[in-house]
């Protein structure tokens, strides 16, 4: 791996640390880089591998995997989806010059083990055990390598030596029973969310609870054997930010990397000092951290996209061999997943160089079970996202354009019939779709809006459309945002196209474009 440049955490330290949906999230430090995993669920590729040298700022390096499974699930085949079911919370370690990642699936019913020797640039060996791990953390332990996961009662399993298959005859039993009670007999969400750590000789658990009628609470246990008594407390119980483990930096302090569930944005990474006394790391209260809630930025992990990979890439033999082009890989940047697995037949960056074409193979219902779904995530305090979409190749039936994505949903766009195209701002959810406002035009080139507010958890998006890209008009009505256990995820940005009645049309989206600011209401 590069060498980069250390640098202090302790310079200008703001929560949370990226205002964007980045939860489950693992964290370790492999000399002087922090490399950091999250939940990502059913978008893909999947399983982010995230880098930083301060702990703060972050960007996407790496994958673990294009795609998971290829069932009905992950196809949106036969009215089957993986809406949160995909890959969960999962857990980053490295030993002996090898980078492993565990991540459990509901949907594949597995728990996979990946393994590779680049986490930047590498591919990922996969195995898998059958059934899911829930919350699983691997521990590798002078030969040994152990698996904690569980709820209320936390457990440890034994694994082979290359940590691929569960060793006959390993360790297998409970190690902490009933894990919430050091939070009191009034549990709602009992213990889960394990993070194991071996630390000048002891073993520490850190995990979640959630008592009824209070917030998320952070818990840590230690031992002086992996399977010995464990001693535990309350580590942090403030404003519901918890679940994660500790790292250290270069330069010899701790702290501990966490969430917190924040409407319909998602679940934000928060950093939280730790100072040691008598051996516990104790989390230090996440107030004496300056808040970030009027720093107006754009994580690395969003960004706008011109779609010129094609031009980048073009050259005089370009128009007589596109399909070669399109062989040799262009891809699109890391921030970009789609909404379960991709059909690689229906999209392009080179058939139109500098567009994104999105093509339509099948009939859908709706915008959620439609494939080539492009997504990022929104960020708050509030963001915007912008497209230029070109619409002469759609057909009747057809449903193209930007839209902000989660159960509950909203959409600005282009429906197309045999007679007229027409603008429409649609409002939807699992179970159904409305037209809010239906807008006749004759251009074949339209501009798209979708404005995010988050302060203070508001939580709406407004909708707008142009004909010029100069002069925006609002259509519909604000989406009141909210976030579902169904989804499982923040908010997205949302690029789609598809068919209703006759496949085979398609658009080409010119840009994507993202700004911290919204337009005053």
């Amino acid at each position: 791996m590069e060498k980069q440049a250390y640098q202090s955490v302790k310079v200008n330290i703001e929560n949370p640390i990226i205002w964007a949906d980045v939860p489950d999230i693992d964290v370790i430090r492999v000399g002087d880089a922090y490399y950091m995993s999250s939940t990502t669920m059913h978008m893909n590729p999947g399983v982010p591998v995230m880098k930083s040298s301060d702990l703060i700022q972050w960007e996407i390096v790496n994958y673990v995997y294009d795609i998971l499974e290829e069932n009905d699930e992950q196809l949106l085949n036969n009215g089957k989806n993986e809406y949160g079911l995909g890959s969960w919370a999962s857990s980053l370690r490295f030993h002996n010059d090898t980078f492993y990642l565990a991540v459990a699936s509901f949907s594949a019913d597995k728990t996979f083990i990946f393994q590779t020797d680049n986490i930047e640039n590498g591919k990922w060996k996969k195995s898998s055990l059958n059934g899911v791990y829930h919350d699983m953390s691997l521990l590798f332990d002078e030969g040994h390598v152990y698996m904690i996961y569980g709820g209320g009662d936390i457990k440890v399993i034994e694994l082979t030596s290359d940590a691929t298959a569960i060793k006959d005859g390993g360790l297998n039993k409970v190690i902490i029973p009933n894990a919430s009670l050091i939070a009191g007999p009034n549990v709602g969400l009992p213990a889960e969310g394990a993070h194991i750590q071996k630390i000048n000789g002891m073993y520490y658990v850190f995990l979640i609870t959630w008592p009824k009628g209070e917030g998320r609470t952070q818990l840590m246990f230690r031992s002086d054997s992996i399977d010995g008594v464990y001693e535990g407390r309350i580590a942090l119980d403030d404003a519901g930010i918890a679940q994660g483990g500790i790292v250290d930096t270069f330069d010899g302090d701790w702290y501990a990397m966490l969430f917190q569930d924040c409407g319909a944005v998602g679940r934000t990474p928060f950093i939280v000092p730790v100072e040691w006394e008598d051996g516990w790391p104790i989390h230090k209260n996440i107030h004496d951290v300056k808040h970030g809630s009027s720093n107006r930025v754009i994580p690395a992990i969003v960004s706008s996209d011109e779609f010129d990979q094609a031009l980048e890439k073009q050259n005089p033999t370009y128009l007589a061999n596109i399909e070669v082009l399109q062989d040799k890989g262009l891809k699109l940047p890391l921030v970009w997943q789609w909404n379960h697995n991709p059909d690689p037949a229906l999209w392009s960056l080179s058939e139109r160089p500098g567009y994104l074409r999105l093509k339509n193979g099948r009939l859908s219902d709706s915008l959620l079970d439609t494939r080539n779904v492009l997504t990022q995530r929104t960020f708050g305090p509030e963001c915007s996202g912008q497209v230029a979409l070109e619409i002469n190749h759609m057909k009747d039936g057809d449903l193209a354009g930007l839209a902000a994505l989660q159960e509950n949903y909203g959409f600005v766009g282009v429906k197309a019939t045999s007679n007229e195209k027409c603008i429409v701002m649609v409002l939807g959810n699992s179970k159904q779709e409305q037209e809010i406002e239906i807008i006749p035009i004759t251009s074949n080139r339209v501009y798209f809006k979708v404005d995010f507010d988050f302060k203070n958890m508001i939580d709406q998006a407004y909708f707008y459309y142009s004909l010029n890209e100069v002069e925006w008009h609002s259509i519909g009505k604000p989406l009141q945002m909210k976030y579902t256990i169904p989804h499982f995820m923040g908010y997205r940005f949302a690029l789609f196209n598809y068919a209703t009645k006759t496949s085979n049309g398609f658009v080409d989206f010119d840009y994507f474009r993202v700004n911290e600011t919204i337009i005053e209401k």
